[in-house]
């Protein structure tokens, strides 16, 4: 087994809690190299680690294989760029890119550099995402006729990371929330035919969208992708309404909220949602109604570094490929499209 040294460009939250500690648990990977401004919180944690002050430095580590790419969404076309063309593979954090030209410009150096490029939708790892799949690939609930999923926060202050509420490209609750909920909904149903979208700052103390609403068309039902920084008491993470039944799941996050806690990943109970969050299965079975909670699927973020090394050291497909957040981008610029114009926009 050759390790494969992995850096990141920043030790901010997306650092701390949700990189370096699958890095660090994962013994096919090593934790090498962390870029940190003026500070070294990475070494105190991770004696191990070589601090450095720049991007340029970073990339000039022979041993570096993999560059984590998990600074402000501005940033990720450019320090990515840098880093494939330095010969690293590179793993962007969510939002892959500001736009969908830079997103296909990144798809093609991966490729031409033979490289992978990965874009780090963890939220496909979740408890409650991996639930609803289960649902739908047992087709419990029959032909789908309508969807909802929510995103939903209750925030009555600013976040203290300046970057995420200053007006500029990339910035706002579409770019961060609403392009997990995108990908869900591309893995779930894939592309729809058309969308609608209703994006706004709803908050007086807010500068950067904070609402959004985009529905979804496909050819037999409807998806409602939503979220709001003013839910103060949750609605349901997912509704799921089919021709034989129904299934509500709240929106958890127990993942998080333990690597928070500075919880280790892994263990039996790891990623283990607890039986207050089951999802409500309302249906029929065998001829017979049925109404009962389902036990969630245990969620894991460690998975995606399982198969980013598969896919550096043996070939195999990239968690999620640079296409597949390309085609996030894209629903992205569609849906301010179709706010702007107040219109439909076919895809």
């Amino acid at each position: 087994m050759i390790q494969i040294d992995t850096a990141l460009c920043s030790f901010g939250m997306s650092g701390r809690v949700f990189h370096a500690p699958f890095i660090e648990a994962n013994p096919y990977f090593r934790l090498s190299t962390v870029w940190e401004r003026s500070k070294n919180e990475a070494a105190e944690k991770y004696p191990s680690v070589k601090t450095v002050r720049s991007l340029e430095a970073l990339l000039e580590e022979k041993t570096v294989e993999l560059v984590v790419v998990n600074t402000p969404n501005q940033t990720h076309f450019e320090y990515a760029r840098q880093a494939l063309e330095a010969g690293k593979h590179v793993i962007v954090e969510k939002p892959f890119t500001v736009t969908s030209a830079e997103a296909k410009t990144l798809e093609e150096l991966a490729v031409k550099s033979n490289k992978v490029c990965a874009v780090f939708h963890n939220r496909r790892y979740d408890s409650d995402y991996r639930t609803i799949k289960k649902v739908l690939d047992h087709q419990l609930l029959g032909p789908l006729v309508e969807v909802e999923m929510h995103f939903d926060r209750y925030k009555d202050s600013l976040s203290p990371k300046v970057h995420k509420e200053v007006p500029g490209p990339g910035s706002g609750s579409l770019y961060d929330l609403g392009s997990h909920l995108i990908d869900q909904a591309l893995q779930l149903f894939g592309r729809p035919q058309k969308i609608f979208a209703d994006i706004r700052i709803s908050r007086p103390i807010s500068r950067v969208v904070d609402y959004f609403e985009i529905l979804c068309y496909y050819p037999e039902f409807r998806v409602r992708i939503q979220s709001s920084y003013s839910v103060r008491e949750p609605l349901p993470g997912y509704i799921f309404h089919g021709l034989k039944g129904s299934f509500l799941k709240p929106k958890t996050n127990v993942q998080e909220e333990a690597l928070t806690e500075g919880q280790h990943p892994g263990g039996p109970d790891w990623g283990t949602e607890p039986l207050s969050d089951r999802g409500l299965l309302h249906t029929e079975r065998d001829g017979s109604v049925v109404r009962e909670y389902l036990v969630s699927a245990r969620g894991d973020y460690g998975q995606f570094y399982k198969e980013m090394y598969e896919a550096i050291r043996n070939g195999g497909p990239s968690p999620v490929s640079a296409a597949e957040g390309r085609e996030v981008i894209e629903l992205i610029e569609a849906a301010y499209l179709s706010n702007e114009t107040s219109k439909v926009v076919e895809l």
